[in-house]
């Protein structure tokens, strides 16, 4: 095993490299005259940046709405920067009340969903009333942050959204947590909401124990349904049967709910109106409702509750994993054989936990296959507090043109246990091979420049670049938002290259041509698109690595696509469906 220890200027500013294998590629300040609240970063696929958070927006204390109120709380607050850092847009979105957009993705076709709580009622820029005390509120934008559509969501109490996905069918999953006065399940539940791509509600799933269950991420399965993470202070509880508010009778939804092995007996079950939970915006209605609740014991003060759901939001499995103490799941990723799970774990060997802890909370890692079932399970410690931020699996392609998984890369950072001293923090990488094997780490540590600094966002790029995003400032309150690229040689190390990729491929309306080898300082590479028969019909003219091109107006076919530098040209093959 390897180790590395690199000393850099944490957060956001190198101050020295004791070795060379890290740099900082460029640093970005996104400075404002108001507090900003990051939630988080969303890489595009040609490797531009959006970061999204909340702020209060200055401009829009000074619009008046219809009813003459102006914004007296935070707004959506999302700003995208090119592949070299540099901002292209700054957008805000709010009503007259707090706003607070918690999620974001990248959509396939080159544009993003925003999902977030509001606690604003038709306003500014929100276009429809609130249901309960606070709903979840999503907009969807084009590239160039323009609205499309937006959708509020909610229940008669107090909703929150956590997470949200594009789906296989183009459609979107939102989770999150509803805060019900009538409790449902528990203190706090998790919802799972399907909309189709125009954003019209397809179906919702309300999962929850006796206690509190938060959602910590939810990801994509590739059979068109989604994995969720739940944390999870729960154990086995009783199902919820609904009823009508119009018929003292269960439900259809309810009815369903009784023919499926894992739901309880009705009699045995918590009794509640549907009215009472869920409606949506169209003509009043109520919507589809499953309710699932945890069907496992839990084990400690705190466990890794993982559900599977199906492209319509209904339960297919459900596991929980943890020892006796507090068991906190952060970010889970699809692997080759199922999923890969990233948490922080206080519990000694219990439960099905099966090692011991070395110091205050360490890394628990586990594999589980695509029904649930642990593969296998490792502990990491850095010492003190260690806070996993990101998860990613590496791959390669094999010699016949498939793809496997190479190994997992984690990262994170390590805390001295109530932050009782300063400059305490230090961000690490770990990388792992299939079977949970440490290959390497890095710690990259040192002194904050300021008084306030707070990692909020890690990731790796597709290039063997490492983005860092988070606030800074000197104190409470003064917070702006700060992005910083690294490079290193193991992470590029890491990244299968090849001359020219494109993706997808085949291709309906757009893809995206990657150059993989250097580009001299501001040079210029030339895209052409050929047909067959050799006529060219397209050109783009780029000094990004990556491009995006619409292949949209082309006929069903095969094309040549060539990228030409001055040092070299390549090419490659495209369908178009």
């Amino acid at each position: 095993m390897k180790k590395f220890y690199i000393g850099v200027f944490f957060l956001f500013g190198i101050s020295h490299l004791q070795a060379q294998e890290t740099k900082t590629l460029w640093q970005k300040d996104i400075k404002s005259s108001t507090q900003d609240f990051l939630s988080g970063m969303t890489a595009t696929i040609d490797r531009q940046i959006l970061l999204s958070g909340s702020s209060i927006n200055q401009k829009s204390q000074q619009i008046s709405t219809d009813n003459k109120q102006p914004n007296r709380g935070y707004d959506y607050h999302v700003v995208k920067l090119d592949q070299q850092g540099n901002k292209a847009w700054d957008k805000c979105f709010g009503g007259t009340r707090h706003d607070y957009l918690m999620s974001s993705i990248a959509t396939k076709e080159g544009g993003f969903l925003l999902a977030g709580t509001s606690f604003s009622n038709q306003s500014g820029d929100k276009k429809e009333n609130n249901l309960g005390g606070s709903d979840v509120w999503i907009i969807r934008l084009d590239e160039n942050g323009e609205e499309l559509w937006q959708k509020t969501w909610g229940t008669k109490s107090n909703d929150e959204a956590s997470s949200v996905v594009q789906s296989v069918d183009e459609g979107f999953f939102v989770a999150g947590n509803i805060n019900s006065n009538k409790q449902l399940f528990g203190s706090k539940d998790v919802f799972v909401s399907k909309f189709d791509k125009e954003g019209q509600l397809i179906n919702t799933t309300i999962l929850g124990g006796k206690r509190l269950d938060e959602v910590q991420e939810i990801i994509p399965a590739k059979d068109g349904g989604v994995v969720v993470l739940i944390y999870s202070t729960s154990g086995k509880t009783e199902n919820i049967i609904a009823f009508n508010d119009d018929e003292n009778k269960p439900s259809q939804e309810s009815a369903n709910n009784q023919n499926n092995p894992q739901k309880e007996n009705r009699n045995q079950g918590i009794n509640i109106l549907d009215s009472d939970v869920l409606l949506n915006h169209k003509n009043g209605q109520p919507t589809t409702i499953n309710y699932q609740s945890k069907t496992e014991d839990g084990f400690g003060a705190g466990d890794y509750w993982v559900v599977k759901l199906d492209k319509n939001a209904n339960v297919e499995w459900q596991k929980t994993y943890g020892g006796n103490d507090d068991d906190r799941p952060k970010t889970i990723a699809f692997a080759e054989n199922g999923y890969i799970i990233s948490g922080e774990s206080r519990s000694n060997s219990s439960g099905n936990k099966r090692e011991n802890i070395k110091e205050g909370t360490d890394l628990w890692i586990i594999n589980i296959d695509e029904l649930g079932n642990e593969i296998w399970q490792k502990n990491y410690s850095f010492g003190n507090r260690d806070v996993a931020m990101s998860l990613d699996v590496i791959r390669r392609t094999t010699k016949n043109n498939q793809s496997e998984d190479k190994g997992f890369l984690i990262g994170g950072y390590t805390q001295a246990e109530e932050k009782i001293q300063t400059d305490d923090e230090k961000f690490w990488m770990i990388y792992l091979d299939t079977n949970g094997k440490e290959e390497w780490r890095k710690h990259v540590e040192g002194k904050s420049k300021k008084k306030e600094e707070r990692l909020v966002s890690a990731k790796l790029q597709n290039d063997g670049t490492f983005l860092l995003a988070g606030t800074s400032a000197e104190e409470l309150g003064q917070e702006n938002w700060k992005i910083l690229k690294l490079g290193d040689k193991d992470l590029d190390h890491l990244i299968e290259k090849q001359d020219i990729r494109i993706y997808p491929n085949p291709v309906e309306d757009y893809s995206y041509v990657e150059i993989g080898f250097p580009l001299q300082y501001n040079e210029e590479a030339e895209i052409f698109l050929h047909d067959m028969s050799g006529r060219q019909v397209q050109s783009i003219k780029t000094k990004n690595r990556v491009t995006k091109i619409n292949t949209s107006a082309l006929p069903q076919g095969v094309y040549v696509v060539s990228a030409n530098t001055k040092t070299k040209v390549v090419n490659a093959k495209i369908v178009k469906k």
